[in-house]
């Protein structure tokens, strides 16, 4: 245990103890008085829409030991009431998290994996967190808690653990660098890039320099890439003297490639060579993207000295988080494969892959809209649309305000009864009651903030999980 003294944290944010013990240990810390545990440390965030400063009281009613908070007057009446806490004022909470986060993080002599790309981070978090479990006791990434908040919280949750795997999200240049400065990792991971954000960042190499963000510090890092995506292979071949870099791929040349591929509807298998033997290994989702997400963990497990029957079964025994290609079985003999935590073109196109490989089904796409694309909304829907064609999918309804552009696109080749347009989303659960026959696979697929996963969350309590 590498726990923090109240000292320690004055020390390293310039704070200003109000009240309490230098020499009181913290243990845990908090954001949310909602979920607050008896000892915790509660930090004031400032957010957009919320002040977190103004609920301290709250947190110490709640259990909190000590309050880390900015721009809050606390008389002396107050500070008597609270005499057996801890009080800290600093001049930024959120920089006090980072300072407090980084501080905690170079306690630790443990391997640190940083995992970011414009998809596929957090299942490949997952499966590569599962095969390095089989090792260490292993932190990683809860959910989707990878920005300048849920990082530095993920390492403050450090304890005995002798390995973190650690996603990296971002919109922005310079947000990457800054998780970067936080978590100090020894192994990088960048899954791919896309077009995801590319209305903020404007095109696909500015994307790539966003990501190249994880790279900065020591050029001893162990870099993983996948060798497949064109921007990394030429990024790569340009550097490859540079930095020390392992790739993975189905199609270039790489360090680590599959053979024997077969693709399921919910799972799929190939042979790998792990530290020079051969491996059959069965991926429990189906999907290529998992596949190229498994030789990802496999390299990992390799750099980690990791013994080849514990890589497969850490591939092979992995949970997905949810919300991600959740593929549930309804009492009428319905599919729904929910996949609608985010959504970019490149995404889409792997689920809509995935939803083809259910070759005795009718396959029904329910699609919206992808965000953050700025001027390249229309484009990028469209191509969407040629996707849904290009798979063979069955029926699709779209939803939202740019989605107009993918039906507009699937309907020139699949015909005006195969392709529904809906202003509202509303509208949704009333088609697919009219629509869904025995046996049809339906995949929800959109931006988070089109809250697609209610839908299908609605469709499946209507017709019931299968037992």
């Amino acid at each position: 245990m590498k726990d923090l003294s109240i000292k320690n944290i004055l020390g390293v944010t310039n704070g200003k103890l109000l009240v309490g013990k230098e020499d009181y240990i913290v243990k845990s810390y908090s954001k949310d008085t909602r979920t607050i545990k008896n000892g915790d440390c509660y930090i004031g965030i400032k957010g957009e829409n919320f002040d977190g400063n103004l609920f301290w009281e709250q947190a110490l009613e709640n259990g909190a030991s000590t309050v880390i908070v900015q721009n809050v007057d606390i008389d002396s009446g107050k500070m008597k009431k609270w005499a057996d806490k801890n009080i800290i004022k600093v001049e930024n909470t959120l920089e006090a998290l980072y300072s407090i986060a980084r501080y905690k993080r170079n306690l630790y002599d443990i391997p640190v994996i940083a995992i970011t790309g414009s998809v596929g981070k957090t299942s490949t978090k997952d499966i590569v967190a599962n095969v390095v479990a089989k090792k260490y006791k292993t932190l990683k990434t809860e959910g989707n808690n990878n920005n300048n908040i849920g990082l530095p919280f993920t390492i403050l949750r450090m304890q005995d653990e002798e390995a973190a795997v650690l996603e990296m999200g971002m919109n922005h240049f310079g947000e990457i660098s800054l998780l970067n400065s936080i978590a100090n990792p020894n192994i990088c991971i960048i899954t791919n890039i896309g077009t995801s954000h590319i209305g903020n960042l404007g095109s696909r190499e500015n994307i790539l320099k966003a990501k190249l963000e994880i790279l900065e510090g020591s050029k001893k890092r162990a870099v993983i890439i996948n060798n497949d995506n064109d921007l990394l292979h030429k990024w790569y071949e340009e550097n490859k003297k540079n930095y020390n870099i392992k790739t993975y791929g189905l199609i270039e040349k790489s360090d680590i490639m599959p053979k024997d591929i077969v693709l399921g509807e919910q799972n799929s298998k190939f042979s790998c060579d792990i530290s020079g033997n051969e491996e059959r290994i069965t991926v429990p989702v189906g999907g290529e993207h998992f596949i190229l997400n498994s030789l990802c963990a496999i390299t990992v497990g390799e750099i980690l000295g990791i013994e080849q029957d514990k890589i497969k079964e850490g591939i092979e025994k992995f949970e997905l988080t949810k919300k991600r290609m959740d593929i549930i079985e309804l009492q009428n003999g319905v599919k729904i494969v929910s996949d609608a935590y985010n959504a970019s073109l490149e995404s889409i196109r792997a689920s809509l892959k995935v939803l083809s490989e259910f070759k005795d089904n009718r396959k029904i796409a329910v699609l919206g809209d992808m965000f953050e694309l700025g001027d390249f909304a229309k484009e990028l829907h469209e191509k969407v649309g040629k996707e849904v064609v290009k798979n063979n999918i069955d029926i699709l309804i779209a939803c939202g305000e740019n989605s107009k552009y993918m039906a507009e696109e699937a309907r020139n080749s699949m015909g005006e009864d195969r392709v529904y347009y809906l202003e509202n989303k509303e509208d949704i659960e009333k088609l697919l009651k009219k629509i869904v026959n025995k046996g049809d696979v339906i995949l929800f697929k959109a931006s988070n903030g089109m809250k697609f996963y209610k839908i299908a969350e609605r469709m499946v309590e209507l017709w019931k999980r299968k037992n």
